[in-house]
This record gives structure tokens, C-alpha cells and sequence, in this order.
């Protein structure tokens, strides 16, 4: 595997691929089939908040750019089923001063992004966390963390929270102990604004 993409994600360049998946359905979409695996647009719409013909328009929308294709057919093969290429998707702005499209797109894909998943603490510390047994409660968590670092200095914490990941995600579902469960990890990573340089602190709460 690729050493510098260790989860295997589907890797983004292209700015219209960018755009294409800046939407608040197609986000959705993409998000339902990595949780759950391949589906129809009839079985995806009422989770993205679409028609299925709108569904539809949309994963093939997603397909053009790679990142969702066909699955298996389903007990009903009349019904074409759709899966995400890989767990996940990469992309990053554009290193090319000269490139304003690309900028703009990281940009906009990064705040739909937010956008989507600004409340989803909240929600989970209000629908998951108190069914919880305590041995997932403890496990679970947030942390905030602030550490003065260069950017190459980021790069490189990222790189290295990336590898430590990587077994997880990739390994066999057989491979899997029987007491495990799905866990999102949101790795938020904000460098701030410039101004005068704070004391290094970290917090955890559970």
C-alpha cells in the first residue's frame, strides 16, 4: 500500500471531483455507503433526504469522478446496487499559487464537510453515549490539544496518527474480535491564526 496514503482512501486531485462531492446529498450518500455497505438509490433515498430518481442522478454523478461504482447485484437484480470505491476519501488545496479553481475547491469541499459534521458530538452524547456500556464509555471520548508546531511538523503527527489507523481499517472483516463495533474517529486539526504564541496545553474529557 501506499505509504503515503495508508488507509487506502480514494484520493482526490481533480477540482470538478471536488465540487461534484460539495453537496450536502452526495455527502450523505457516500457517508450511508461507507457505514453500510452497498445499496440501492431506492434504499439510499430516504437516508439522504432524496427521491430515488434524484438519489440516482446523484451516485452516478459520484461514479463519473470514482467514487462510488457497482456493487453485486442484490437478491433483485433488476435494482442496481452501488458501493463507495474505498472506507474513505482523501484530498488537500493545491500547492500551485496560480491554481485559484483548485484552492477554491478544497476550500468549499472542506466547509460542506464541516458543515455536516458540526453537530455530531452533540448528537452522539445524546443518542449513543448513555446506551453505552461502561467499558465504551470510558474508551470514548474527546480530546483538545493545542501544541505550537511548523507545518511540516503537522504533516508528519497526521502521517503518523495515519499508521496507527491503518490496521484497523484495512484488515480482514474475519480478522475482526467479536466484541467490536464501528468507531468514528474526527481528527480535527485547526492551526490558528497568527498572534502571539501560547502555552502548550491538552485536555481530555469522557
Amino acid at each position: 500500500m501506499d505509504s503515503s496514503n495508508p488507509l487506502g482512501d480514494v484520493e482526490m486531485t481533480d477540482p470538478q471531483a471536488m465540487r461534484a462531492l460539495a453537496h450536502p446529498v452526495r455527502l450523505s450518500i457516500l457517508d450511508h455507503l461507507h457505514r453500510n455497505g452497498p445499496a440501492t438509490a431506492t434504499e439510499l433515498a430516504p437516508h439522504v433526504g432524496a427521491t430515488p430518481s434524484v438519489t440516482s442522478w446523484h451516485l452516478r454523478h459520484l461514479a463519473a469522478f470514482g467514487l462510488v461504482r457497482d456493487s453485486e447485484p442484490g437478491p433483485d437484480r433488476r435494482s442496481r446496487r452501488w458501493e463507495a470505491v474505498a472506507r474513505g476519501f482523501r484530498f488537500e488545496e493545491s500547492q500551485d499559487p496560480a491554481d485559484d479553481e483548485g484552492r477554491s475547491a478544497a476550500r468549499e469541499l472542506s466547509r460542506q464537510m464541516f458543515l455536516r459534521y458540526a453537530d455530531a458530538p452533540v448528537r452522539w452524547s445524546a443518542e449513543v453515549e448513555p446506551g453505552l456500556d461502561p467499558a465504551w464509555r470510558r474508551a470514548a471520548g474527546l480530546a483538545n490539544t493545542r501544541i505550537r508546531v511548523s507545518a511540516a511538523e503537522l504533516a508528519a503527527i497526521q502521517d503518523g496518527i495515519e499508521r496507527v489507523l491503518a490496521p484497523y481499517v484495512t484488515r480482514d472483516p474475519a480478522d475482526r474480535p467479536a466484541d467490536s463495533r464501528e468507531v468514528v474517529l474526527m481528527r480535527y486539526a485547526l492551526p490558528e491564526g497568527d498572534g502571539e504564541p501560547g502555552e502548550g496545553r491538552a485536555g481530555r474529557t469522557r
